[in-house]
């Protein structure tokens, strides 16, 4: 288990769709494994494997107060979403320093391979909801951002870059 670095914004592989899990074998537990301890160290609510390079349909989200209750996600894909929608400041350790509030379905219904490579489906509710959306975008090859009008976006990848440079 490591700590893996995030990719800078604007790196191709966080605009490439990513690749299906064909099977939850050893190698997807252990880049599992690595994204909880990165998603732990940041520390975030959610992680993508695009996020740290690799281009698999893999996610991770942990939203419980405690921590150690991450539920692990191969092929995720939301089923259904409420038509109430939630607001929530999102940001991502691709792009630092800088965070928007995004609107996003409150609940969803989404199924996924499991650990045990069992299909599941699940519903997520609130800030898990958000987080597991926030995911899928990733997945997607998607950013938080992409959801807000385009002015405001380049402004926050101005506002992000200016920061970069002063570090």
């Amino acid at each position: 288990m490591t700590v893996r670095r995030c990719l800078p914004w604007p790196n191709p592989v966080l605009r490439t769709p990513a690749a299906e899990v064909p099977a939850i074998t050893d190698e997807v537990r252990a880049i599992w494994a690595d994204m909880i301890d990165t998603m732990d160290a940041m520390p975030g609510y959610g992680l993508a494997a695009a996020q740290i390079g690799v281009p698999l349909r893999l996610a991770v989200v942990d939203c419980s107060d405690a921590r150690g209750q991450a539920v692990r996600m191969a092929n995720p894909e939301v089923l259904h979403a409420s038509v109430q929608l939630r607001e929530h400041e999102e940001a991502s350790p691709n792009l630092p320093g800088v965070s928007a509030v995004i609107s996003r379905p409150r609940a969803v219904t989404v199924r996924f391979l499991n650990a045990d490579g069992v299909v599941e489906e699940r519903d997520f509710v609130g800030l898990w909801a958000t987080s597991v959306q926030h995911q899928i975008d990733h997945l997607a090859g998607k950013m938080y951002f992409d959801h807000l009008s385009p002015l405001k976006r380049k402004m926050l990848i101005a506002k992000a870059e200016k920061l970069g440079r002063r570090r």
